[in-house]
């Protein structure tokens, strides 16, 4: 929305302050209603749809969430996200195929708190940098840790970790089972999409849009911004290593292609894609492309499926510079205010 417009709703909403909370009811229940209803798609979903398919989907999808918060709403673009991918996967994946005894929950949890281990160091190195400053350090970063990943004995150099037992989940549901492995991510993104959520729409959350919008305001008003950032990284990075924990044990591989920059380049793509700054925009963006992939690498398209993913980009970039997402939006507040 323009000025004139955040304006014109503001004295609306000093005119008529019951109207305004109706229509913010109404837009509450609009919302939670589209939630409840991609939630039954959801469940549904594995019924029509190859379920190893759709917990790839699933996890991608956390994946540019996490992306998303860190881009759409602290404004921060990392060039390096594809660390924690790996990170979380190849933690999760070494705990897991070496220590049998070891749950899975507890291997998942693992790989996601080396994330986001991972994501504090990066973020102390790189936080009070900004632009492309910023996003330099974070590529040369996650590039360092893919050598470590392709020299370290415990990755498997470029054959990866394979075989990595899915096992069972509290001891009681066996995950060998695809239905089962499906409700189990499916539940793990529902938690990393809440934790999303929460986080935008707490006082933090809209401290962390301020320093977006306008930072040498927000650090006027006696904001720690450096500490706010950090934050906001530390919680993208871990969210990132509980997505990539959670596809490792999913394909039982983790391997290098995770760890590479062209996975960061990816989620951006997907972020863009979807509409940055917008909840479903990343979920949006990465059903497109990984849905894409899938289908263009196993017919005759196979080998131009880079070339097909970076023109849709550049169109969308030319007609949906708001991302898909973001397009609906305003065609939805241009034609039913």
């Amino acid at each position: 929305m323009s000025s004139v417009e955040n304006l014109q709703a503001a004295a609306a909403a000093l005119a008529h302050p019951q109207v305004e909370q109706e229509r913010r009811r109404a837009a509450q229940r609009r919302k939670w209603g589209l939630y409840l209803g991609l939630l039954g798609v959801a469940l549904v979903a594995p019924l029509a749809i190859y379920p190893v398919f759709l917990m790839k989907l699933l996890c991608f999808a956390l994946f540019a969430c996490a992306f998303n918060l860190l881009l759409g709403y602290a404004g921060l673009l990392s060039f390096g996200h594809a660390a924690f991918l790996a990170s979380g996967g190849y933690v999760t994946g070494y705990l897991l195929s070496q220590h049998t005894g070891l749950s899975t929950e507890l291997g998942i949890l693992a790989g996601t708190a080396a994330s986001g281990l991972l994501g504090l160091g990066f973020g102390l190195l790189a936080i009070r940098r900004q632009g492309i400053y910023f996003a330099m350090i974070t590529l040369a970063l996650a590039q360092l840790v893919f050598f470590i990943y392709v020299q370290a004995p415990f990755t498997g150099g470029e054959n990866g970790l394979q075989g990595v037992p899915r096992g069972e989940l509290f001891g009681l549901i066996d995950l060998k089972s695809n239905l089962s492995m499906y409700y189990f991510v499916l539940a793990v993104f529902i938690f990393g999409f809440a934790v999303i959520q929460r986080t935008i729409h707490s006082p933090y959350g809209q401290v962390l849009k301020a320093i977006r919008d306008n930072e040498p305001r927000a650090i006027s008003l006696g904001y720690n911004v450096a500490a706010h950032k950090l934050l906001a990284f530390v919680i993208s990075a871990t969210l990132t290593g509980l997505a990539g924990a959670t596809k490792t044990v999913v394909f039982q591989l983790a391997s290098l292609t995770d760890a590479h920059w062209h996975m960061s380049g990816e989620v951006i793509l997907m972020t863009l894609l979807g509409g940055v700054g917008t909840v479903l925009g990343p979920l949006v963006g990465a059903t497109v492309v990984v849905t894409l992939q899938s289908y263009l690498s196993n017919g005759p398209l196979g080998d131009w499926v880079h070339v097909i993913l970076g023109v849709i980009f550049v169109l969308c970039v030319l007609l949906f510079r708001a991302g898909i997402v973001g397009w609906v939006q305003k065609l939805i507040r241009r034609n039913f205010k």
